[in-house]
């Protein structure tokens, strides 16, 4: 077998089998096959793209590449949720409590972000005390326990994806389809959960930009999951503003308290509901999808999903105290409003040029060596159809000492009024099952 023939019969538009694809992918983590030809091979997939079985196959080598983590030990339905990403996205901190509140268990290993804002890992450091590195055992304790644990991924996970994901960075074959879909799924499937939920962000601040992308992304992503045995759905979510209101580590930590107080953004909490929901519904816990959300909103409503999150703050050491007093977290030097110049209806709030500035102010990173700020970032407090007079405030930009002005350029610019009256933006476009 040679390397040039199966770029020229994957150019040529040709299926590669799974044997093929098991002789690329082995040869490339080992060293034997060298980068030129993978990235040749690269762009003729992002070209000619991949069938379902390819993307399956594809996943399934990255897969086992790597550990895979054994959920079987652990008693009940094992859940993940994984989103795409997008600005102002802190599903995690309310969903996982609110499932493990109704029964299910999340046993989630998170990264750490680059971009807009940390990750969800950064996010919970901003918890004082809290900690993210959890042995094997106390992280499968702690789930048997509780039911939910979100801590450091600590396996070699997928090392094919890593390898894999650095030369597509820079020979510009990120934007195909099946490798993005393969490159997602194979963390998916080495993270154990038997019942996979897919929230693919569409919009400005997403990296699907368009509906009928995001679409094509979902399908095969679905499709991976469940040819693998693993009930898979997706959800295609807005991303054409941010979500919620706060953008940065410590003020998205607070959204969700309040969101699991009943207090949060309609937008994120209509999406937390509707997303914990279908988790109920695919893993047959409720039987319609009314019987599910009224089941989550009781467990809003009773204080359980806030107790379940208090039981995992304690348990990974941090201070229980921040749920009340949310002076302990760490605080911006200068809170910045900007205010409209002109009355008017919202029309858009670019999520990007939001992320951008609290990237820019240090709530995000540029690289991976980056030191996040956890207390710097943005209060998106106009919305999409919203009505503002002059001089209403649009956002609030929490700063320190970094890119200030710069900052509040950025946010300024991320404001579209007009006089016509808007429709609110409609934040669940669709759901691939």
């Amino acid at each position: 077998m040679r390397v040039v023939d199966l770029i020229i019969k994957k150019k040529q538009g040709q299926t590669l089998s799974r044997e093929e694809l098991h002789f690329l992918i082995s040869g490339y983590v080992s060293g034997e096959i060298p980068d030129y030809q993978i990235s040749s091979l690269l762009m003729a997939i992002c070209f000619q793209g991949l069938n379902d079985q390819e993307q399956s196959d594809l996943t399934m080598e990255m897969l086992e590449s790597g550990d895979r983590i054994d959920l079987s030990s652990i008693k009940g339905i094992c859940v993940d949720k994984h989103s795409t990403g997008g600005v102002g996205d802190k599903t995690t901190l309310v969903i996982a409590p609110l499932v493990a509140s109704c029964g299910l268990k999340m046993a989630k290993m998170s990264g750490r972000g680059l971009g807009h804002t940390g990750g969800t890992l950064d996010k919970l450091e901003a918890i004082p005390g809290f900690t993210i590195d959890l042995t094997s055992e106390k992280f499968f304790n702690q789930v048997d326990e509780i039911s939910l644990a979100v801590a450091g991924q600590t396996a070699n996970i997928a090392p094919a994806d890593k390898k894999l994901y650095a030369l597509r960075d820079v020979t510009g074959t990120v934007e195909a389809v099946g490798l993005i879909a393969s490159s997602i799924m194979s963390k998916k499937l080495a993270s154990g959960a038997s019942h996979i939920l897919l929230d693919v962000k569409v919009g400005d601040g997403a990296f699907m930009k368009d509906l009928k992308s995001a679409q094509n992304l979902a399908r095969a992503m679905v499709s991976i999951g469940n040819l693998q045995g693993r009930k898979t759905i997706a959800m295609l979510t807005d991303m054409d503003q941010p979500l919620g209101s706060a953008v940065g580590n410590a003020l998205e930590v607070i959204e969700a308290i309040e969101t699991l107080k009943g207090r949060g953004p309609k937008d994120f909490e209509t999406l937390c509901l509707e997303i914990s929901s279908e988790l109920l519904l695919m893993t047959g816990l409720e039987k319609s999808k009314d019987s599910a959300l009224k089941r989550v909103k009781e467990a809003i409503k009773n204080g359980e999903a806030l107790n379940k999150f208090k039981q995992m703050i304690s348990y990974q050491n941090g201070d229980t105290a921040v749920l009340s007093d949310y002076s302990l977290f760490p605080t911006a030097k200068s809170i910045i409003e900007v205010k409209n110049k002109t009355s008017g209806y919202v029309k858009k709030v670019h999520a990007l040029a939001i992320g951008n500035a609290a990237m820019i102010l240090g709530a995000g990173r540029a690289t991976k060596d980056d030191t996040i700020d956890q207390a710097v970032g943005i209060k998106v407090l106009a919305k999409v159809g919203d009505y503002l007079e002059a001089g209403d405030v649009l956002a609030t930009v929490h700063a320190n000492d970094k890119n200030i002005e710069e900052a509040l350029h950025q946010v300024e610019k991320a404001f579209e009024i007009v006089s016509e009256k808007v429709e609110a933006n409609k934040l669940i476009l669709d759901i691939i099952n």
